[in-house]
Formats: structure tokens, sequence, C-alpha cells
């Protein structure tokens, strides 16, 4: 074996966080998604953080009415995610552009994505501007059992995305940190 320098610019590809979410916002009677690639769950509580900042449309949404929707899109929206990261909702209707079911949420006004595989209904409990971190709070949760793909996709950094395989299961040696229930 023998490590290689690297590209101290290039190597938040090795760890890029995954999978792809959608963010559904509500601001001045519309609705919006944004993807996101860069966010991390803080603890084995729906604490979650994701990284936006004032040049995404959905910002503005998130620090006035300090809510939205994480929905989890699996590898048969990846094309669509991608297209919807690649566009401004200052300008489209992104539910219509792109043929997606906005469904009403039960605790906020964001909604939830019908063709996603879960959604994570959120308040936003921190704003870290000078890292432009929204920390988020989940409030209720939804899941689609009949969702038929269930592998979810996950971005790489570099305009590539690795998709799900097949689940290693070592649940055995991690019993006694897991928190009941999980």
């Amino acid at each position: 074996m023998a490590m290689k320098s690297y590209p101290l610019e290039k190597a938040f590809t090795f760890i890029e966080p995954g999978p792809v979410l959608l963010v559904t916002t509500y601001n001045e009677s519309r609705y919006n998604i944004m993807a996101i690639t860069w966010h991390m769950v803080l603890d084995f509580t729906p604490k979650i953080a994701v990284a936006t900042g004032p040049w995404n449309y959905s910002f503005n949404a998130l620090l006035k009415n300090r809510e939205c929707v994480l929905a989890v899109p699996t590898i048969e929206l990846a094309e669509k995610t991608v297209h919807i990261g690649d566009c401004s909702g200052k300008t489209i209707d992104k539910f219509q552009q792109f043929g997606l079911t906005a469904l009403p949420a039960e605790k906020i006004k964001a909604p939830l994505i019908g063709e996603c595989l879960a959604c994570i209904e959120c308040k936003v409990t921190d704003y870290l501007e000078s890292q432009n971190f929204f920390v988020l709070q989940g409030i209720n949760a939804w899941y689609d059992e009949e969702h038929k793909e269930i592998r979810k996709f996950h971005a790489n950094g570099d305009g590539t995305f690795v998709t799900d395989g097949p689940t290693l299961d070592l649940r055995n040696l991690m019993e006694d940190k897991l928190p009941a229930g999980v």
C-alpha cells in the first residue's frame, strides 16, 4: 500500500454526506423545492443540520418561517433531483415543472413530496450564520411502505453519485449502543 498526496480542495469527495435530499419550503403562498447534499444527523434524535445560504431561493423561507420538509428521493428520481438543484424556484414552480405531488404536512405549511420514500417535517431551531448551518428538529415523519424502490443515492461532490447496494447487518455488534426502538 502506498498513500499518495491528493488535492485538499477535492478531499471532501471522500466523505460527502448522503443521501441526496429534497427540501421543501413555503413562502408567500408558494411552495419550493431545493436539492441538498450537505447535511448531517446530529444524534439519535431527529436533529439534523443542513448547509445552505442566501444563494438558494429557499434560504429566506427557512429564515422567515423556520420550517421545512426533508424528503428522501430514491434513484428513480435522481435525474429530476439534479435538475431541481440546477434551477431556481424564484422563476418556476418546481412541483409543476418536475411533475411532483405536494402533499399536506400535518404540523407545518411546507409540503411533503408524494413521490419520495420518506419525509420529515422539521422546525428550524438554530441558524449558525458563520457556517450557513440550519439546525432542524424533526417533529413528524412519514414513510411510503408501498414505495417499490428503496435505494437512495449519494453525491460524491463531483457530479457523480453512488447508489445504495446490499445492506451489511452488524446490529448484533452495536446493540448496546442503539437507542430502544431503533
